[in-house]
């Protein structure tokens, strides 16, 4: 249920403080970058159109208002290809952009929340859960009313309290 006629990508222009997302899954292949991934995977440079896309510049001009945009992602190792392209070439360049990432890895630990959907939650108060298909291509978000905004919250802080920064994982697994 939806308590509003905007989209997912309408929030990203309309939040006020703050976009948490939680990443869920190990291959979001389908879902955007594809000529990307296929360049890392072939061991070709980063594409010009990668480096430069759109999101780069929501990312900027968010943490230039002000504004945060940060994700966990559950994980494990050994990581996909698709993870290992995303970790090295896109957290990274949305680092630089001042995107926040950390990392919640399963390996050695059970996943504390194996039921939570991807989402986006923005102001603490919106809720678009994302929805994939088996081979990672992007479905659409359903946006979600407020009486769901608890249950997400707790998403969010149980990963964030068991997550660690990403150059701290990475410095110490990445590839």
């Amino acid at each position: 249920m939806t308590t509003s006629s905007k989209t997912l990508g309408d929030w990203f222009g309309d939040f006020g403080q703050e976009a948490f997302r939680l990443e869920t899954l190990d291959d979001y292949s389908k879902s955007g970058g594809v000529d990307a991934y296929q360049a890392f995977l072939a061991g070709e440079p980063q594409p010009e159109s990668y480096q430069t896309a759109k999101w780069m510049t929501t990312i900027g001009d968010a943490v230039r208002s002000g504004k945060r945009i940060y994700r966990v992602h559950i994980l494990a190792r050994p990581l996909t290809d698709y993870l290992r392209f995303e970790l090295s070439w896109g957290y990274r360049r949305n680092m630089a952009a001042g995107e926040e990432f950390f990392i919640l890895d399963t390996t050695n630990q059970e996943n504390p929340i194996p039921e939570a959907p991807d989402f986006w939650l923005f102001d603490e108060r919106v809720v678009g859960v994302m929805n994939y298909d088996g081979e990672g291509k992007y479905l659409g978000a359903d946006m979600l009313g407020e009486d769901q905004n608890a249950r997400f919250l707790q998403y969010r802080d149980t990963a964030l309290a068991q997550a660690v920064p990403f150059s701290e994982w990475w410095a110490k697994y990445g590839e």
